[in-house]
């Protein structure tokens, strides 16, 4: 059981980065054109918040069936923050009377930047392979 879960978890970050990736530009090309906020956008940044909200409760279900080491701590605080993060830019700029694409871009490329600082963490590369 615990293999099936750190390989989902594993897998599970090309998915989470793909759709990062994915909604920074998207944001960077709407925030370039000048255009208004759209449906694309909120998809794109409730996607990759809620792709990254589920690799962090993957993460914990590994946490919790497999050995834990000290360079964990790095890996978890960073990931943790990057779904803050990504959740608040996405929740914050839905709020607003007027949503834009600056804090959007802001809060994902933060994110993108600690997700990539969460994988250097635990000694990985952000596309090398794991192994057990």
């Amino acid at each position: 059981m615990d293999r099936m879960f750190f390989y989902a978890h594993s897998g599970l970050r090309y998915l989470v980065l793909l759709a990062g990736i994915l909604a920074f530009a998207y944001c960077v090309f709407g925030l370039a054109t000048n255009r208004p906020f759209d449906k694309g956008g909120r998809i794109l940044g409730a996607s990759f918040a809620g792709l990254l909200h589920l690799q962090v409760l993957l993460g914990i279900l590994v946490l919790v069936t497999r050995i834990y080491y000290p360079a964990l701590i790095g890996h978890i605080v960073m990931m943790v923050f990057a779904a803050v993060v990504a959740q608040l830019a996405m929740s914050l700029n839905r709020r607003r009377p007027q949503p834009g694409f600056t804090l959007p871009v802001v809060g994902v490329g933060v994110a993108l930047i600690l997700i990539i600082g969460g994988i250097m963490a635990i000694g990985r590369g952000v596309f090398t392979t794991t192994a057990m």
